[in-house]
């Protein structure tokens, strides 16, 4: 099981036909490419970059 400091998120939006913005919260997550799943430190910084993406990321157990 992951550790409770960490959140698993996995892409599951096209960065194709969006917002420069957007693409670059991507690649900030660590995402970029379909399907790739990161996990990162549970901080208000990575929750508040989610959150801008609702609709390309999805967070996993």
């Amino acid at each position: 099981m992951a550790n409770t400091n960490t959140i698993k998120i996995k892409q599951i939006g096209s960065p194709i036909r969006r917002p420069e913005s957007q693409k670059k919260i991507l690649i900030g997550l660590g995402l970029g490419k379909m399907h790739r799943v990161v996990e990162l430190q549970d901080t208000p910084e990575v929750r508040g970059a989610i959150a801008k993406l609702p609709h390309m990321v999805q967070v996993i157990d």
